[in-house]
């Protein structure tokens, strides 16, 4: 994946956009025509007025805690400027000769709905209807440091700074290209699967509410977090390895919400370790396809040492997950490396490895036929007949006070904590002078929620939230994969998969079937959570949009598609509510202006040198005069980095490294006067050979001429320098 609109800070006239958007919306509900008495007859102005202010807080805690940008953490000032390791879209397909199914692993946050709708029309223009919503399934690795705006719901859009299309159309035309390479590359095989249990590399941040879930049910686990890994081997019909696909429960939350560069985070790192060790070349090249994808995840991190107080170091509060001093904002997950890069490297060298060793050992083959089945849900109307007297319904989509604390893996900055199970009269009063009160029927659905935010009912520009969701389950043989649109947490994910297998399993049908949790796939819906964590009301369950029982409604509505597989009658399925494809999209983020060098400099020259001899574990640096990376635009297949070796033999340049690999960081710092540089460094590692390398850097920058504006490219190259076993020697 490209550079997709990433790398600006909040620009001004981005935050004016906002303001005034929300001005209009204050004008209509404060009625500011009668402002100027103070009667307690006319409207509330003096309250309007406070809420507004207010409101500018609240707004930003929201931006931070929804900063799709870099996905989710609790920073506005959170937006990309550099890239740690590139994002990839991942497809495979697998035909039986009668069916073909299409599972995509994507390095981002999560697929929106606007993302998969704009994905299945390229495929209908590309191949006509061999793949549709039925048979292609896109999955999410949930990355929290990948691009934003690819929503077309108002509070996604929000805090992405709108749909931008510059960043949508890299991602769409990245999956419609990985599957056109699958397509293109297809033979015949064999797939094989395995299973194995990988410890120290996942914690359940939730644990309060898990031990909310009966006591019987909790018996049956040795743990409160899954930890199995489950793995696809696909070969060649000789045997020789093809790809991977890999599926394990845990938080892409290695990389902290204090990065500030594009990266794909433990899972997508994992695929690249995968990858390189099969492909044996630079990252993204070569025939193995590595992929490795979340699954019922809604409740672990991979800060496997806990939460602590990070002014303190003391723990932090157990059911608030705060602290004395800072609160919320100060109780960061922590580990297991000394900072977010080695967690990262150690979170995803032991999945990778697990991976590895379980690929090794499969020999258990996978046969039988293919089904798919889906449907589209009103999931805001979804009601649940649980026995012969009693029915459960579904509510429309709300947010609780406790999504605005976060989570222990990026806390809030408000007043606002985790488990909250009541309102707080003060923000309650300013949401009501603001969007209004929910109505009574929505506060009686969610409770014990409190409600922050009642999305389902608000409409302005455009919904909030997505009612319209897609349920959908792939059957591979005997591997079932349940696309789940949102983060299921891990009890959660324990009961929908067994209610799936017994289904299919009735009559003695679908032997020796495993039921995989796909999850941050087709739409974002936020949370699922059991009823009974939901009765806690920490972050996951105040994020459950659809209320208490929206388990339950996803293990209905699943278990019906089961059904249908299993006595054959998928083609009598209704498809649903088609959702909405909406076209009066707002985009708050202004055009990257035009670039500017300092004095009797040139694009691409070089401000810091590097040095003339490093050892192997050193870090080379070099910094260059830059444009902005916005105007490189989509950029999938060049770099803006590379690290490369003279062979003393050809006498030529090796490229050994790109702005995809492990090893290479590349800054973007935005200066003053629409200056700018970037820096590259290498981390050399030990496996790098002696001999002489050198940088180089590519980009565009813009310039106005005759009143136009002009793209133009250009590159930038560090002296050389040598790799050497020690500072005294250069062989």
């Amino acid at each position: 994946m490209g550079y997709a609109n990433a790398g600006q800070t909040i620009e001004l006239l981005c935050i004016i956009a906002l303001l005034l958007l929300l001005l209009l919306q204050m004008l209509t509900l404060c009625s500011f025509s009668q402002m100027g008495y103070a009667n307690a007859g006319q409207t509330k102005e003096l309250l309007c007025i406070i809420a507004l202010l207010l409101l500018l807080l609240l707004l930003l805690q929201m931006l931070t805690l929804c900063s799709f940008s870099q996905m989710g953490y609790a920073n506005s000032g959170q937006t990309a400027a550099g890239i740690h390791t590139r994002l990839f879209s991942r497809a495979f397909i697998v035909d039986d000769g009668q069916k073909r199914v299409v599972f995509v692993s994507v390095d981002i946050g999560m697929v929106s709905q606007r993302l998969r709708l704009e994905v299945m029309r390229s495929l209908e223009q590309k191949f006509g209807s061999l793949y549709h919503r039925q048979n292609v399934l896109l999955s999410g690795t949930h990355t929290h440091c990948g691009p934003g705006g690819y929503f077309q719901y108002t509070l996604l859009m929000m805090s992405t700074k709108g749909y931008i299309k510059s960043a949508v159309q890299p991602l769409v035309q990245a999956i419609v290209k990985s599957i056109e390479l699958a397509h293109e590359n297809m033979k015949p095989g064999r797939i094989f699967r395995n299973f194995g249990k990988l410890e120290q590399s996942s914690l359940n941040r939730s644990p309060q509410s898990y031990k909310n879930n009966p006591q019987d049910e909790r018996d049956r686990y040795s743990e409160d977090t899954d930890k199995q890994v489950i793995v696809l081997k696909f070969t060649d019909s000789d045997g020789d390895g093809i790809g991977v696909l890999s599926w394990f429960a845990v938080h892409a939350v290695s990389m902290n919400y204090t990065n500030r560069m594009v990266s794909s985070d433990n899972m997508g790192l994992a695929s690249l370790m995968m990858e390189l060790d099969k492909n044996q070349g630079l990252p993204g090249e070569g025939r193995f396809v590595a992929g490795f994808s979340s699954s019922n995840l809604g409740d672990v991190t991979p800060n496997t040492r806990g939460p602590y107080c990070a002014n303190t170091g003391l723990k932090c509060d157990y059911l608030n997950g705060s602290c004395p001093v800072g609160g919320t904002k100060m109780c960061m997950g922590v580990g297991p490396g000394v900072d977010m890069f080695e967690s990262t490297r150690i979170i995803a060298e032991n999945i990778y490895k697990k991976t590895k060793e379980l690929y090794s050992t499969a020999v258990e083959e996978v046969t039988g036929p293919l089904h798919f089945a889906h449907q589209w849900v009103d999931m805001s109307n979804v009601t649940v007949k649980i026995n012969s007297t009693h029915t459960v319904s579904t509510c429309k989509p709300a947010l609780g006070h406790s999504f605005a604390a976060g989570t222990t893996d990026g806390g809030g900055d408000l007043n606002f904590t985790q488990g909250a199970v009541e309102g707080d009269p003060f923000w309650d009063g300013i949401r009501d002078a603001l969007v209004g009160p929910p109505s009574n029927e929505t506060q009686a659905c969610h409770r014990p929620k409190p409600i922050l935010f009642s999305t389902g009912e608000m409409t302005w520009p455009l919904p909030w939230h997505p009612t319209i969701i897609d349920v959908q389950m792939l059957l591979i043989g005997s591997v079932a994969v349940l696309a789940i649109p949102g983060e299921i947490t891990t009890m959660s994910g324990r009961r929908l998969r067994e209610a799936v297998k017994q289904e299919l399993q009735v009559d003695g049908g679908f032997r020796d079937l495993e039921v995989v949790i796909a999850g941050l796939s087709n739409v974002y819906t936020h949370y699922i959570t059991t009823y009974e964590e939901y009765q806690v009301q920490r972050y996951e369950a105040a994020s459950t949009i659809f209320g208490p029982h929206t388990l339950t409604a996803y293990i209905h509505k699943f278990t019906h598609l089961s059904r249908a597989i299993r006595e054959d009658s998928v083609s009598g399925l209704d498809s649903g509510p088609e959702p909405p494809f909406f076209s009066n999209l707002f985009n708050l983020l202004p055009a990257a202006t035009a670039d500017r060098k300092p004095v009797n400099t040139s694009f691409g020259q070089v401000l810091e040198q590097v040095y003339p001899v490093y050892r192997k574990g050193d870090v080379v640096s070099v910094t260059f005069v830059a444009g902005n990376p916005r105007h490189s635009g989509d950029i999938r297949d060049k770099t803006f980095v590379t690290v490369e070796k003279f062979d003393n033999n050809t006498k030529s340049w090796d490229v050994v490294h790109t702005d995809a690999s492990w090893e290479t960081r590349f800054h973007w710092l935005k200066g003053a006067d629409r200056h700018s540089n970037t820096t590259v460094e290498w981390f050399i590692p030990d496996s790098a050979p002696s001999g002489v390398y050198r940088i180089r850097h590519f980009g565009h920058y813009k310039e106005i001429k005759n009143f136009r504006p002009v793209i133009l490219p250009y590159e930038g190259q560090s002296d050389e320098f040598t790799v050497a076993a020690s500072y005294y020697s250069a062989t």
